[in-house]
Order: C-alpha cells, then sequence, then structure tokens
C-alpha cells in the first residue's frame, strides 16, 4: 500500500477536498479545455473527455460550467490555452515525485514547482531520471462496506489486477485501458464507487521510518498540491501507520 495513498484518503475523510472545492474546480476545468482541444468537443468520439467530464460531474461541477469548458478547448469561445507539463524530482529521504501540471505559463508554472521542493527540502531532476519509476494504471476506490469477495469478482471480471483496503475503502488498480470494463463490472456489482480515473501509479515505495522524515516529506507534497497549475502529485514513499494519527493533528 502507498503512503501516498493512505494520505490522500486521510485528507478525504478530514474534509480537505471540500475546503479546497473551488481550487478542484478549476483543475478539472483546465482538464476538460485540454482534452476537448486535443481530441474534439464530441464526448462519444473523445474517451479523454468523456472521462474527464464524468469526473467533472461526480465533483458537482455544474452542467453549463462544463459545457463552457468544452467550448473553449474546441475554440468556440475564446479562453486561455494550457499545455500540460511534467516535472520529475526527489523529496526528504530520497523519494521519488512526479507533478503533473497544466499550464498557460511555462516559465511561471517551473519557477512555482522548483520553490515548492527547495523550500520542502527537496530538488527538481532532469525529465528521465525518476519517471521509470512509475507506471499508469486505472485505479479506482469502492466503498469498502462493499464484501471482498464480491469486489474481487468484479475485479477479475473487469480485467482488474489487484485490490487492496486502504482505511475503509477498497482501491482497485488494473491496466490503464481496463478503466471502462472496471468500472462496469463493479457498478454491476452494485458497488458505490468513490473514484475511477487512470493515474500514475509507484512501482515500489521507499519507507519513511522517522517522524521528521515523514512530515517533511507530507509538507512537500501539500505544498505542491497547492500550486494553481499542479493537477497531480505522485510520490513512492510509504509512511508507518503509527506516524498518521501523528501527522494527521
Amino acid at each position: 500500500m502507498s503512503g501516498h495513498s493512505k494520505w490522500a484518503t486521510i485528507k478525504h475523510k478530514k474534509g480537505a477536498q471540500d475546503k479546497a472545492r473551488g481550487k478542484l474546480f478549476a483543475k478539472l476545468i483546465r482538464q476538460i479545455e485540454v482534452a476537448a482541444r486535443e481530441g474534439g468537443g464530441d464526448l462519444s468520439a473523445n474517451a479523454n473527455l468523456r472521462g474527464m467530464v464524468q469526473k467533472a460531474r461526480d465533483n458537482s461541477v455544474p452542467a453549463a460550467t462544463i459545457d463552457r469548458a468544452i467550448k473553449r478547448g474546441t475554440g468556440e469561445l475564446e479562453g486561455v490555452r494550457y499545455e500540460a507539463i511534467t516535472y520529475e524530482g526527489y523529496g526528504p529521504g530520497g523519494i521519488a515525485v512526479m507533478v503533473e501540471c497544466l499550464s498557460d505559463n511555462r516559465n511561471r508554472t517551473g519557477a512555482d514547482v522548483r520553490s515548492a521542493f527547495s523550500k520542502s527540502g527537496g530538488s527538481l531532476a532532469e525529465p528521465g531520471a525518476v519517471n521509470w519509476q512509475f507506471s499508469r494504471k486505472a485505479v479506482m476506490h469502492v466503498d469498502g462496506a462493499a464484501p471482498e469477495e464480491e469486489v474481487m469478482l468484479a475485479v477479475l471480471a473487469g480485467g482488474g489486477e489487484d485490490l487492496t483496503r486502504i482505511e475503509d475503502e477498497w482501491q482497485i488498480t488494473g491496466p490503464p485501458t481496463s478503466l471502462v470494463e472496471l468500472k462496469a463490472a463493479v457498478e454491476e456489482a452494485g458497488c458505490t464507487i468513490h473514484s475511477a480515473e487512470v493515474e500514475l501509479v509507484p512501482q515500489s515505495t521507499i519507507a519513511i521510518d522517522d517522524a521528521s522524515d515523514a512530515r517533511k516529506v507530507l509538507r512537500l507534497i501539500d505544498a505542491l498540491e497547492d500550486l494553481d497549475d499542479v493537477q497531480n502529485v505522485i510520490a513512492n514513499f510509504d509512511i508507518p501507520d503509527e506516524f498518521f494519527e501523528e501527522l494527521e493533528d
């Protein structure tokens, strides 16, 4: 189990995502605009856009806001043009960090990401230095009330690879191409899906056995996630359970 996955689950339970709903909306809207620009505004023909729109709907983004974002992406409405940029770096304890951004100003975004790393005891790395430590997977979080046997049968039916218990959720992973089939199989089994998307996953993790180092790692992750241009932060740390109660405070 990835320590970063556990930390994300804890923050969700504590309501941190609700407090940052405006920031979340802005990130989802950017993703929709880029997906529409790259693949067109037809949901039936653009699987990436269809996934981004569903994610926005799941997070209660208004339909009119989604529609305007699609039109900005296709050029029907004027708007800022965003480009996808990925930064790689190292954090405290030698952890590997991937930072996925959507930006309208590469210089500003690069400076912000570099500053977040340096102020939190990390450093940027050259492209390709750490990305080999990650692979892209379909990742789904399902309500933990569902019986393990039923969830496992759905995972097998949908072409998934792994089922893990994290707090009060089930985390399902599989090949990136399996997301649609996995989601359909889990829904057919009557399970409640909390989130479902394709994302980077660390191939292995680095244990952080010191509470001070753990605090520094989470400070870096939070600093990066707070940046407006940052969409996702993925890292390969694993923090022992006994640290989390203290760190939550």
